[in-house]
């Protein structure tokens, strides 16, 4: 559910293939993986609930679950997953190709006595790796996108898994807030943001080779490399729209559900913004889109 932000090497001359970048973030998720169990940052002690990682909108958008089947891609510990159960949908599953993240899921579940189904799978086998079921809201987001190479053949997947008049919604971080980095900055009670990383793809993928990851605790063994893509607004609006769903809605927000730069203030609902001090804009977007009834 969330996204690798460590400073991203110089664009190499020479990058393995993209089902050889794909197995190596599968190796980095499976090493952050006890390290994220662990954690402050995700609170499975019970510090954090299901329902802190949504914007109000969010439920607002999906409407009421209940009786619903739910198909969360990208779930990594569940953590959102969880929330689907707890809202009422008649079946909920998490999908991620994280081996460890799913056996951790599942452990998680089973402990909290939710009654949800977690498969391991690549998303873009997701079709086989659910034998063609169905589903009546597909979720992804808050960092997914970003570990996907294609968002064409990625949205004809989505596609797939929709039943008519099903649902898609994504919940990403948005592809200014991906460009930002921090600059430094003459005043101290001001933290300047400038345009880092690109915002659009065209360069390939990212490659990064770091220990440490986005929670506090210790930095990772082992499978430190990972590979990112960029994916404009505008590149993911036209892929759905390219498979065939029909868009209902875009928004846009600058709220975070968790603290990105240091001079981040709390919102209303726990969440985090750039203070008043600073110009709005937009860190977080959510799209929602319908599969056409038969």
């Amino acid at each position: 559910m969330t996204e690798e932000m460590s400073e991203p090497a110089a664009f190499p001359e020479a990058l393995p293939g993209v089902a050889e970048m794909v197995r190596a973030n599968q190796a980095n998720w499976d090493a952050r993986t006890p390290i994220h169990v662990a954690s402050a940052f995700y609170g499975l002690d019970g510090s954090r609930t299901a329902e802190d990682w949504f914007a109000p909108f969010e439920w607002t958008d999906l409407g009421d679950l209940a009786g619903r089947e739910v198909l969360h891609l990208q779930c990594h510990l569940g953590t959102e997953t969880a929330a689907f159960a707890e809202r009422g949908a008649a079946h909920t599953v998490g999908l991620d190709f994280s081996a460890a993240a799913v056996e951790a899921a599942r452990t998680l579940a089973d402990a909290a006595g939710r009654r949800v189904e977690f498969v391991q799978a690549d998303v873009h086998r997701a079709v086989e790796a659910l034998d063609g079921r169905r589903f009546d809201v597909v979720y992804t987001g808050k960092g997914a996108l970003c570990y996907l190479p294609d968002l064409t053949a990625w949205a004809r997947i989505v596609s797939a898994l929709l039943r008519p008049g099903g649902t898609l919604y994504v919940v990403e971080f948005h592809p200014l807030l991906d460009a930002l980095g921090p600059a430094p900055s003459p005043d101290p009670q001001r933290q300047q943001l400038t345009l880092h990383y690109d915002y659009l793809a065209g360069r390939g993928a990212i490659r990064s080779d770091s220990p440490s990851t986005y929670t506090d605790g210790p930095p990772v063994q082992g499978a430190t490399t990972s590979y990112e893509w960029r994916h404009g607004l505008g590149e993911v609006v036209s892929a759905v729209v390219g498979a065939g769903l029909t868009v209902q809605l875009v928004r846009e927000t600058e709220l975070l559900p968790w603290k990105r730069f240091d001079a981040m203030v709390p919102a209303e609902n726990g969440w985090w913004r750039l203070p008043p001090s600073e110009p709005i804009i937009p860190l977080l977007y959510a799209l929602r889109a319908v599969k056409p009834a038969a």
